[in-house]
């Protein structure tokens, strides 16, 4: 390609706070429309608006875990634009003095670690829903105002990505980092974690950005990486054809997988920012800082890099365990009752995964066998008690019924067989009834051997003990 790719994001973090940033009306996605509204978030004459705090703790927390510093005066301003859901004709947010301002996040992409800066993060109130109706030949539009003044954040980064594939990794991280912090519930498909990116292209060599393109509100990974390639290759065109690019603010259509002009681009002083002659400045002191940062759980790289120099975990399971905070959660409750990590991590990445994944991809929150269970049922294993085929069998049970592993054991008769008279019996009957299987081996074919252990753990029904199969049969065939 003769053009360097050159990509910026804004990120747009719904809070979860009980209530809306400049009063209470309730923050609950999915009730009837308009019903959760009051004379501030309506933006009556006269209506004052009052700063929820919990807003700004959680705005701190997102700085202190994006490596940001923290701005101790705030001053929110006004940001002036018409758009039917926005009733009050502008938009309370931050413009000179953001709360987290100079912060980056380091991520990995084909090997290679890269850091991507982070120019602002700053607070302010969401617009209400235009919601289109769905009927051929009808141009009505509804407003749903239950959103406006839900708190957001706007993480903002440097135009530091070079790829499509930088910008999902970046986005990947932020998403899994708002969560773990608990400030936001990651949910795409409700807008609660949107994305606007800005593509530009410039020649090779050169550190001169080329014209931007805003691509406005995609709420899907797959559908921002699919809108950046699209851009990529529209403004490459363009360019080729001897034309230039337009600055503008695009929508993207996952239908047709392109994007369309929607407006002009606005630059700030289109907004008329002003400072908010009804909120005061917010100042935040050092102790309030350093008590927020006490709170702040371990974050997924350091408890990767734990998981590998503490527990002995390779990267790669590492790196899954981590992927959300319930999981390792979950992972990390288990070890705490069984502690040979590496067991677990199997377990759970694959019996555990498998069977919430076949349940409609239910959440490890609501998983029938909890790390207490599935403890437990380990322990019987490391104590011979059930084989590891029997055990896949009694986590099944477990999953169906919620049952203890000893009673599933105990109900079944899955108990291993490990008395060795009973497991030779079965040897010797095995290797009778096979003498042409029993030549091969002793000529040399040693991957007969698979065939005898399969025959005995058939004659056993799966419970006798693997290990003192494997050692009558080797003293068998060999002696």
């Amino acid at each position: 390609m003769k053009y360097q790719v050159v990509i910026g994001l804004e990120v747009h973090t719904q809070l979860t706070t009980n209530t809306k940033i400049f009063c209470g009306c309730s923050t609950r996605f999915g009730a009837e429309p308009n019903s959760q509204t009051c004379p501030v978030c309506l933006g009556f004459p006269g209506a004052l608006p009052v700063l929820n705090k919990q807003v700004v703790e959680n705005a701190i927390r997102a700085g202190l875990a994006t490596n940001c510093s923290i701005t101790q005066r705030n001053v929110f301003a006004r940001k002036n634009y018409f758009y039917p859901d926005l009733p009050k004709g502008y938009q309370i947010s931050q413009f000179d003095l953001p709360i987290c301002q100079h912060g980056h996040l380091d991520i990995e992409v084909d090997g290679e670690t890269k850091r991507i800066g982070i120019t602002r993060i700053h607070m302010e109130e969401d617009a209400g829903k235009l919601v289109h109706a769905d009927i051929p030949g009808v141009d009505d539009s509804c407003v749903d105002l239950n959103r406006a003044c839900t708190p957001l954040l706007e993480i903002v980064s440097e135009p530091d990505m070079r790829s499509p594939d930088e910008a999902i990794a970046y986005l990947k991280k932020l998403h899994q980092i708002v969560m773990y912090l608990g400030i936001c519930d990651g949910n795409l498909e409700e807008g609660s974690f949107r994305c606007d990116a800005n593509v530009s292209l410039m020649p090779v060599g050169s550190t001169v950005f080329g014209t931007r393109a805003e691509l406005k509100n995609i709420n899907s990974f797959k559908f921002i990486k699919q809108a950046i390639e699209y851009e990529i290759e529209r403004q490459a065109e363009i360019l080729d054809d001897g034309g230039k690019v337009i600055q503008e603010t695009r929508l993207f259509d996952p239908n047709t997988g392109t994007t369309r002009s929607m407006r002009g681009k606005e630059e700030a002083h289109d907004y008329r920012y002003f400072p908010d002659p009804d909120l005061v400045p917010v100042l935040i002191p050092d102790q309030w800082i350093e008590d927020v940062r006490a709170t702040l759980p371990e974050l997924p790289e350091a408890k990767r890099a734990r998981y590998v120099a503490e527990l002995g975990l390779p990267e790669y399971d590492a790196e899954v365990l981590v992927s959300s905070r319930e999981l390792a959660q979950y992972y990390e409750e288990t070890v705490a009752r069984f502690p040979q990590a590496k067991t677990v991590s199997n377990w759970v990445m694959g019996e555990v995964s498998r069977a919430l994944n076949e349940d409609n991809n239910r959440s490890i929150t609501d998983c029938p066998v909890t790390p207490a269970l599935l403890a437990d049922m380990l322990k019987l294993m490391e104590k011979g008690t059930i084989s590891g085929k029997i055990a896949k069998t009694v986590f099944d049970e477990m999953y169906k019924t919620g049952k203890a592993p000893e009673k599933i054991v105990e109900e079944k008769g899955l108990v291993q067989v490990s008395d060795t008279g009973a497991i030779e019996a079965m040897v010797d009957e095995v290797l009778n009834n096979n003498p042409a299987q029993v030549e091969q081996y002793r000529g040399g074919k040693e991957t007969v051997f698979g065939f005898f252990v399969g025959q005995v753990m058939r004659a056993s029904k799966g419970k006798a003990n693997p290990a003192v199969v494997n050692e009558l049969l080797l003293k068998k065939l060999k002696g």
